[in-house]
């Protein structure tokens, strides 16, 4: 199987696909291959805070050219995968210089699989692309393809406790990604001083607690054929009973009042708001929580704020000086040069995209006199 991700968190996901029982895992770009039986592939789902999407290869071939591809496709035995009374919908990821568009590969593909049907059953499952029974995944390199069932349906970031967001929120599995990469396990006090729509604070609490990600949603792999609905619930059940209390305060604030009211409203879908604090206040009147806690935050990058963006960096960092000795804090920014202004030496830093932009989410470590 193939674990999607983004770049730099294949090293995060490898770790946890071991960690549910995969084998022979092994780490590519943006994705990590696997193999397992069907319980490991519903753990996966239901588990992995940094998969993106659990495929499930079906047969693997080089492809010339278009009718290439469309032949090859359309050789595969569909009606072990697809019922000819159900629906299907076809997507793409494409590196080629043979074929240069995503979408047509995705077109070709899908008359494959129709006209297979119409030539051995002359009927065909219709297409639906909201909702389909089964989502067909086609993955070409160069000319090298890969045709894949998706079992997650909707990307696994979804996780069902955000549905209103202030403007570009952070995505969840990377979210999730820079709190495992921070090595922070809920055993310390935890604040997003800067929270937004309190993705950080709601994938921090479901870590302290752990809470598998996928709990709250549904997964292609229901609408397959050979889905083991007695072998899900023993997954699920099993997730749900590892849960724990949370001992550390998890804190997040905002001076957007609006952020605020989107953040306690997607902590309560997630049903970990009782183990969340969160207020309306600037991060420069913030005080420690404790004294050896751990600071992640996503600050503005400067597309929207203008030219005060490197004095806010300036801010920060005289902030994280005067009043968080003791601390951790990891600052995710897509601003390399605001990041300088900071004014502190970073103890690592760690090279990740959000979305097309190019980051860094760089450690901070305020050690007590000197070091």
């Amino acid at each position: 199987m193939t674990a999607k991700t983004f770049f730099g968190l294949e090293e995060v996901l490898y770790n946890e696909l071991i960690n549910i029982g995969a084998k022979d895992v092994k780490k590519g770009r943006r994705a990590v291959t696997f193999k397992g039986d069907l319980e490991v592939l519903y753990k996966a789902n239901l588990h992995c805070r940094t998969a993106l999407k659990i495929l499930m290869p079906i047969k693997e071939f080089k492809a010339r050219n278009e009718q290439d591809l469309y032949e090859k496709v359309k050789k595969v035995n569909w009606a072990k995968y697809i019922d000819k009374d159900g629906t299907f919908a076809v997507d793409s990821t494409v590196w080629s210089e043979t074929f240069r568009h995503s979408k047509f590969v995705a077109l070709k593909v899908k008359d494959a699989i129709a006209d297979h049907f119409m030539d051995v059953f002359r009927r065909r499952p219709n297409v639906d692309v909201k909702n389909p029974d089964i989502q067909v995944h086609i993955h070409v390199t160069k000319n090298d393809c890969i045709l894949s069932l998706d079992s997650s349906g909707e990307a696994l970031n979804r996780r069902g406790y955000r549905t209103e967001q202030k403007a570009a929120p952070l995505n969840e599995v990377l979210a999730a990604g820079l709190l495992i990469l921070s090595g922070w396990k809920g055993d310390r006090p935890f604040l997003d001083p800067m929270c937004g729509s309190g993705t950080i604070l709601i994938e921090a609490a479901m870590i302290a607690s752990n809470t598998p990600p996928g709990l709250k949603r549904k997964f292609a792999f229901m609408k397959w054929p050979k889905y083991d609905r007695r072998l899900w619930n023993q997954v699920f059940r099993e997730g749900k009973r590892a849960r724990k209390e949370i001992d550390v305060p998890i804190v997040g604030s905002d001076i957007d009042r609006g952020a605020i009211e989107v953040a306690m409203a997607n902590a309560g879908r997630s049903g970990l708001d009782e183990d969340l604090r969160i207020s309306k206040q600037s991060f420069f009147e913030r005080k420690a929580i404790g004294d050896n806690g751990v600071i992640v935050c996503n600050p503005p990058y400067g597309e929207r704020i203008g030219s005060d963006i490197e004095e806010l960096y300036k801010k920060m960092g005289d902030k994280l000086k005067q009043d968080f000795t003791g601390y951790d804090a990891w600052i995710f920014s897509g601003n390399m040069k605001a990041l300088k202004f900071v004014g502190l030496r970073p103890s690592q830093k760690i090279e990740l995209y959000n979305g097309a932009i190019e980051c860094r989410f760089a450690k901070y470590e305020m050690y007590r006199g000197g070091k």
